[in-house]
């Protein structure tokens, strides 16, 4: 409340154009207030709980969030962005390692190409976040919906900051969801989604140093965690490359758009979106509370 109450006193306003989903102008780069919420709590928890303080992650988070919040207010070439991006990836995997095999998956060996496969996680899900924000409530939602996740991972699995985190970072977007949702009084910006996408990358790779038991679900439940993002924003991307479109470009072509310009609001394709991801979500902790019972639920 008190960002948007400042960003409409200093006029930072998303303008609405031919391919936004709202009609008047909206205060944007919310975000950053998650940003530094998450991250001041960060510190001082993961150093006093349990020592594991990542600096590959919060250096990262700061590159990311900086040029994400300077795009906010002006725009930034997409090349000088994916930079950034490119940057704060090869820094958190410096300091977390890579995955260099999937146990769960038939002992599946990566080697050194397990840097390679981090390294576009880490990218993707920076971009595939950012692009999924584009309606009410649903970047805000899934953010909700993936802490909780993390939360309760981390209790099954003995991960004190992970466990923590996920809250902190449930809660600061359930804090913004709640000026977010339909019909929106502020937006997330870049700064907000760009963040968020980063931090569920980093989550898996940060939670090696804590994890006591079943360190093989963590890359999997990270991306099923999110799955409908990426189905979503892949899907949408590779439509667009068949075609031979700027895939960097701004459009209306993602799933949930589509369902917009169908006719559905913007709270009913949220909480499809909230409904799916909570289902596969829950099925996941499922797996992994019965995993010697039942396996991974996929």
């Amino acid at each position: 409340g008190l960002y948007r109450r400042w960003s409409l006193h200093q006029k930072l306003l998303d303008i609405p154009n031919e391919r936004s989903s709202h009609s008047e102008p909206i205060p944007h780069g919310a975000g950053l207030v998650i940003v530094i919420i998450c991250l001041v709590i960060y510190v001082p928890m993961s150093i006093l709980v349990s020592g594991t303080f990542s600096w590959g992650y919060f250096t990262g988070a700061l590159l990311i969030a900086l040029v994400s919040y300077l795009d906010d207010l002006r725009p930034i070439r997409f090349t000088w962005r994916l930079i950034v991006h490119c940057m704060a990836a090869v820094v958190l995997i410096t300091d977390t390692e890579t995955w260099h095999g999937i146990t769960m998956l038939g002992n599946l060996q990566l080697g050194n190409f397990g840097y390679v496969i981090t390294f576009l996680w880490i990218v993707w899900m920076v971009n595939s976040y950012n692009f999924m924000d584009g309606i009410d409530g649903l970047a805000g939602l899934q953010a909700v919906i993936a802490g909780v996740g993390w939360l309760i991972l981390g209790i099954m699995l003995g991960m004190p900051v992970i466990y923590l985190f996920g809250g902190v970072i449930a809660a600061a977007s359930l804090g913004f969801l709640l000026h977010n949702w339909n019909p929106a009084h502020i937006f997330m910006g870049d700064v907000g989604s760009a963040f968020l996408g980063f931090t569920f990358a980093a989550l898996p790779l940060m939670a090696r140093t804590s994890v006591t038991k079943s360190p093989d679900l963590l890359p999997i439940a990270a991306v099923l965690f999110v799955w409908f993002f990426l189905f979503d924003s892949v899907v949408t991307i590779v439509r667009r490359a068949i075609r031979g479109e700027k895939i960097w470009i701004a459009h209306r072509e993602h799933l949930f758009q589509r369902l917009v310009s169908a006719g559905y609001t913007h709270r009913r394709v949220t909480v499809l979106y909230g409904v799916l991801a909570s289902i596969l979500s829950i099925s996941v902790l499922v797996s992994v509370q019965f995993r010697d019972d039942i396996g991974l639920a996929m």
